[in-house]
């Protein structure tokens, strides 16, 4: 595995979904670093992948929804930090929030679990989903994420993820604070 900028050379055998997201990228100007590699499902899996991304913070992003499957979220947080529902849905006002079911994540985003990203909310068309951002993902400068596949992960500035690509794809985000899973 190599980190290398841009978008591959040759983008025969990818998905069209990844070349819609490396096209956005460029189009807006957002510079990135590309690391091809096997599927990657579960963080553990993914240790090679974040030591080649350092120093880029490296996220869990979790698909959930409200008991009623009427509001849908992206949630990125740490990855060292732990998901309490309370904890989230006392922040913003929702009932006890869930893991959502896979077929709205394809249905909102075009991704497939493994592969959550917030490059996704470009699929959002609708605004069905709302970004949710842990406070500490925010203040680092870099950070990495999937583009739409779980093959390839990018690192960019955060900057660039939460204020160019957000606008653009019309969402915005709520700041939230989860306390540091160490404690």
């Amino acid at each position: 595995m190599e980190l290398r900028k841009g978008r591959p050379q040759d983008e025969s055998g990818r998905e069209e979904k990844e070349i819609r997201t490396y096209d956005l990228l460029d189009r807006l100007g957002i510079e990135y670093e590309r690391v091809d590699h096997e599927a990657a499902f579960t963080m553990e899996a993914c240790e090679a992948i974040d030591e080649i991304l350092k120093p880029a913070t490296i996220c869990k992003n979790l698909f959930l929804c409200n008991a009623q499957k009427t509001k849908f979220y992206l949630l990125i947080i740490r990855e060292d930090k732990k998901f309490k529902t309370k904890e989230i849905s006392h922040q913003i006002n929702s009932a006890r929030l869930s893991f959502a079911p896979e077929e709205y994540m394809e249905e909102f985003l075009d991704i497939t679990p493994g592969s959550v990203s917030v490059l996704g909310l470009m699929n959002d068309k609708e605004n069905k989903v709302q970004l949710l951002v842990d406070k500490d993902v925010i203040k680092a400068e870099l950070f990495g994420c999937h583009p739409c596949v779980n093959t390839s992960s990018l690192r960019l500035r955060t900057k660039d993820v939460f204020t160019t690509f957000v606008n653009e794809v019309n969402h915005n985000y709520i700041e939230v604070e989860l306390t540091d899973g160490r404690e």
